[in-house]
């Protein structure tokens, strides 16, 4: 976007390090990559170059919970990561921690290292990973590290305290790693990537990767007993961590103690390098002492004699609830300054490189005099994600997954850029030619869509035969082409004479209209109820509104509303902590409101 850019972090050889399991993508997670992606990001660019094996998740359900996922090979990503950001254009880099913010009349305008080297800057990005006092735990043992062997940000927690922000603490952890030759794999099962792998960037050309297998094999009887037997020492139990973990990604000890009645738990052994020189143990994340993780390595099938070379630990780090961001990711506090990633309580490479995106182009758009740029619930995933970090906070680490979307039928992997591709053409990150093919296959698919809705297919002798022969159900009553388009395994192949203009587009397109026409009546209910909400957030409040009259809204939202008086419901929804069900009750009395003015006018 063209602004001038200058990086610090700790280690210029660690851009990109995959800190936990060596993937990308996953239910919820692959639609984060993908809208970075139509955003101009390079994460999925980086997975299709790096990548070992790729999947795509749910495959057997609706295109709207597919996700697409890949292990990569974590040398290489990062590799490519760093060479990549050290050859872009506007943007240096320098390795060394900051300490605290440079802040002057209530903004930043720069940061202080530890060198005591001052850089000044419109604009300040923070993206602090689990390093602001991180805390690693392996059993007993406790080090002030941001990850296992590396500083913790200390001075920069204070420092952001000291500035007013409410701080908060979460947990998280990661698993063993174990050397390739001391796994025995003929007693695990190989789980391979697709035959037809995908991608994850448009812009990967010529798409044939080398695929590598992972392993899975299950925890035992003997598993659970060991670590039951060790209970005390784990830091999660022994009261060592007080802070919250991710709820969808529990430690072993976990997973043993709340589902006492599961006599195994599944775990994959993920090649972390194309060497295949180390494994992680994905569902094995512990913090259990590094004797005991030996005992039950060698405890679980095909680990009898495997040797660990990183052992699993937990994590303890500051964050910052996100109520206190805007929704561009500008915190209220201070003035141009972002936040992005698990500062804000998320979890996942995907969540992160997302807000790290928006910040960044929102920063610039604010450089430039530019209006902000604000994802809706129903144009991204991004946009509920961030919804739900502003508006809501987050008391444990948050992580994205399909079931978040209100609107998911509308938010697919599939058609990302479809959706997003005139945000990134507008923001410069798309250029002239690229858009030009996307504007031409949208209206394809409008176009053949209409003509479908305008196509009658009567059910004559002909027509029904050919659907017999084709194993589709007979056709009752007259329909159009979007109905038949609709149905699983139909192909207008079987009906060329109505549906020929269909057979000739590209397979992309063949595609969006085929989930288009099945889910029509769903997309439509689902159009409509945004439709309602956008007009509903156009209403306007007058600003000697009584909010202390309505009963059901709540104490908060009242507070909330009563300082910041906004002029509309839009604007009551951007307020941190003002909920759907806030609006639609101010939306009923603000209707009430209206009438009232007006009746004793009209009797007169």
């Amino acid at each position: 976007m063209g602004a001038r850019v200058h990086l610090l972090t700790l280690l210029i050889e660690n851009i990109g390090l995959a800190s936990c399991n060596p993937a990308i993508g996953g239910l919820g997670k692959g639609h984060l990559v993908k809208e970075v992606d139509a955003l101009g990001g390079v994460m999925g660019v980086l997975t299709d170059m790096s990548g070992l094996q790729f999947r795509t998740l749910n495959a057997s359900k609706g295109p709207a919970v597919r996700g697409t996922r890949a292990q990569i090979d974590m040398d290489a990503y990062r590799i490519n990561a760093r060479n990549l950001v050290l050859n872009t254009p506007n943007l240096s880099v320098s390795q060394e921690m900051v300490e605290g913010l440079l802040v002057e009349g209530g903004a930043v305008v720069g940061v202080k290292s530890a060198l005591g080297k001052e850089y000044y800057a419109k604009k300040v990005i923070l993206t602090t990973g689990t390093f602001l006092q991180g805390l690693v735990h392996i059993g007993t043992h406790r080090s002030q590290n941001g990850r296992f062997g590396e500083s913790a940000a200390v001075a920069l927690s204070l420092n952001l305290a000291d500035l007013g922000f409410e701080m908060g603490r979460l947990k998280t952890g990661t698993c063993p790693r174990l050397v390739g030759t001391s796994i025995d794999f003929s007693q695990l099962e190989a789980h391979g990537g697709d035959l037809t792998p995908p991608k994850f960037s448009h812009y990967t050309k010529d798409f044939n990767p080398q695929q590598l297998p992972c392993f899975i094999t299950y925890t035992n009887a003997n598993t659970h007993a060991i670590i039951r037997q060790n209970f005390h020492l784990a830091p999660m139990f022994s009261g060592q961590i007080e802070s919250v973990g991710p709820r969808y990604c529990p430690s072993i000890e976990d997973k043993v103690y709340r589902f006492h009645e599961k006599e195994r738990h599944q775990l994959f052994l993920e090649p972390q390098t194309r060497s295949c020189s180390e494994y992680y143990v994905n569902g094995l994340s512990t913090s259990l002492p590094f004797e005991v993780q030996e005992q039950v390595i060698h405890s679980i099938k095909g680990l009898e004699h495997a040797q660990i070379t990183r052992y699993g630990y937990a994590i303890e780090y500051d964050f910052i609830p996100p109520t206190q961001l805007k929704y561009t990711l500008e915190t209220r506090q201070v003035g141009n300054l972002y936040l992005a990633g698990q500062i804000n309580g998320t979890t996942g490479y995907e969540e992160a490189a997302a807000q790290g995106l928006m910040a960044g182009i929102n920063a610039c758009l604010s450089l430039q005099n530019k209006p902000e740029l604000v994802l809706r619930r129903d144009e991204a995933y991004i946009g509920v994600m961030i919804d739900d970090l502003v508006s809501k906070g987050t008391q444990e680490p948050y992580r994205m997954f399909t079931s978040r979307a209100e609107y998911r039928l509308l938010l697919r992997e599939d058609n990302a850029r479809l959706r997003l591709g005139a945000y990134a053409y507008a923001l410069g990150l798309m250029g002239d030619a690229e858009y030009n093919a996307l504007c031409a296959q949208k209206a394809q698919i409008q176009s053949a869509l209409e003509r479908l809705k305008n196509t009658a297919i009567t059910p004559t002798k002909e027509v029904l035969k050919r659907l017999k022969d084709a194993d589709q159900a007979p056709l009752n009553d007259k329909c159009d082409g979007v109905f038949l388009m609709g149905r699983e395994g139909f192909s207008p192949d079987i009906l060329p004479e109505f549906l020929d203009f269909v057979t000739e587009l590209e397979p992309f397109i063949l595609e969006q209209i085929k989930i288009e026409c099945k889910y029509h009546d769903y997309i439509a209910k689902q159009s409509a109820s945004i439709a309602k909400m956008a007009q509903m957030l156009n209403t306007p409040i007058p600003l000697d509104f009584n909010y202390q009259s309505i009963t059901g809204l709540g104490l908060e939202a009242c507070e909330k509303l009563e300082k910041f008086r906004p002029k509309s419901l839009f604007e009551a929804s951007q307020i941190s902590g003002i909920t759907p069900a806030n609006l639609e009750v101010l939306q009923l009395y603000l209707h009430l409101h209206q009438k009232l003015k007006k009746t004793p006018h009209e009797s007169h």
